[in-house]
Parts: C-alpha cells; sequence; structure tokens
C-alpha cells in the first residue's frame, strides 16, 4: 500500500521559515496533494493543496502570502514553503492524497504527520 511519509519539521521562532515535504512511497493516482493540520485542543484543518496535472493551488484564509505549496511529479513528492511563521501555526502538519477533479477534493490518504512548534 502507498504510504505518505512527512518531513522537515521543528522548533522555530516566530518570523521563521520552514520547508515540509511529503513524499508517496508510490504512484497515489490522486487528482491533488494536501496540507491539513491539528492544533491541541482544535480540529483539523485545511492550509493548501495542489493538483498534480496544472499545478493549481488552493489555500486557507490564515497562511495567504505566508506559505507556498509546490510539486515534484517525477518524485511524487509535494512541498509546503512556509514562511514568517506565527505561534498559531503550531500543530501536527499531515499530508493527503486528494481525489476528485474538481475543487474541492476529498483526502483519502494520510500521512503521519510532522510536529511544527513557533516559540514566540
Amino acid at each position: 500500500q502507498v504510504q505518505l511519509v512527512e518531513s522537515g519539521g521543528g522548533l522555530v521562532q516566530a518570523g521563521g521559515s520552514l520547508r515540509l515535504s511529503c513524499a508517496a512511497s508510490g504512484p497515489t493516482f490522486s487528482n491533488a496533494m494536501g496540507w491539513y493540520r491539528r492544533a491541541p485542543g482544535k480540529e483539523r484543518e485545511f492550509v493548501a493543496a495542489i493538483f498534480w496535472s496544472d499545478g493549481r493551488t488552493y489555500y486557507a484564509d490564515s497562511v495567504k502570502g505566508r506559505f507556498t505549496m509546490s510539486r515534484d511529479n517525477a518524485k511524487n513528492t509535494v512541498y509546503l514553503q512556509m514562511n514568517s511563521l506565527k505561534p498559531e501555526d503550531t500543530a501536527v502538519y499531515l499530508c493527503a492524497a486528494l481525489y476528485g477533479s474538481s475543487w474541492p477534493s476529498s483526502p483519502g490518504l494520510w500521512g503521519q504527520g510532522t510536529q511544527v512548534t513557533v516559540s514566540s
């Protein structure tokens, strides 16, 4: 079974940057890939998504202008560049394979997540 493996999380000061990666162990046959996050005491929320075919991206309002998602189709890998990080960005970030050619697509496969902690 295909697995999604996230990496790149860590501890960073407010205003800093991190780059997350999500690598699929094989073809997901998904239409898009997404990043979600789950903060302590809060429900999981959408962060960003990108379509494999044309690179269309979608972002949550809370991260627009600060986060950028990109893809490498040949490597079955997506990235999330996070700049100007804020303490409220602290969460476990999860990668998901999304299915459905029209937005919003639905997550069908999840990674285990990577912890991002932003100190003030």
